[in-house]
């Protein structure tokens, strides 16, 4: 009979107590940095979901203009907030990834700022190095970007961009629903905890 588990339930659910507990010890001390971050990223005024994965440095520099969903992993403090930024749900960003938001009136004596932002839907993954520029306002659901890719455009649903300037190589054939996105950092001690408990 198939096991209809995934890969995460029987990771968890097939261990030995030993190896559970340790993995819970392990997971306890990251869950207390990452709801650290979160806290100070919601203090200054961000909107953040829960299971969010972020670094105390980037927590830092959050301000009202970020928005993020549930269960995302962010691995980078260059997201560029002077602009709005909505982050959705089980979304992947790699470290070394800048996002920029904002540019300049070029033709302006005053060069002032012109404010773009951008809407990163649920389950996109933006890989390694990627950079984002201001011209691309949207990374539709489920698409991933390749490391070290430039985006100068908006991207489409599903479609898997590389190069510089970034191109549709192809389309994805289905998202990543089964990952615990925390888990890719150690923050899933919520799930671990619950997904061992169904299994009881």
């Amino acid at each position: 009979m198939k096991d209809h588990r995934s890969l995460y339930e029987i990771n968890v659910q097939d261990r030995s107590k030993f190896r559970y507990f340790m993995g819970l010890i392990v997971r306890w001390k990251q869950n207390l940095k990452y709801e650290r971050a979160r806290k100070i990223a919601r203090k200054r005024g961000a909107d953040i979901g829960e299971g969010v994965i972020m670094s105390i440095e980037f927590a830092k520099l959050a301000n009202r203009n970020l928005t993020i969903g549930n269960h995302t992993s962010i691995q980078t403090n260059k997201i560029d907030l002077r602009s709005p930024v909505t982050i959705g749900s089980h979304v992947i960003i790699g470290s070394g990834v800048e996002i920029i938001t904002t540019s300049h009136q070029i033709d302006s004596p005053d060069w002032e700022h012109k404010h773009y932002g951008i809407q990163i839907d649920d389950y996109v993954w933006i890989a390694t190095n990627a950079l984002v520029l201001p011209s691309c306002r949207s990374v539709a659901y489920g698409a991933v970007i390749g490391a070290g890719s430039v985006v100068v455009k908006n991207v489409e649903a599903m479609a898997v961009m590389s190069g510089n300037p970034a191109q549709i190589i192809k389309y994805r054939k289905q998202v990543h629903a089964d990952l615990i996105v925390e888990s890719l950092l150690g923050g899933d001690y919520m799930m671990y905890k619950k997904v061992r408990k169904k299994s009881n």
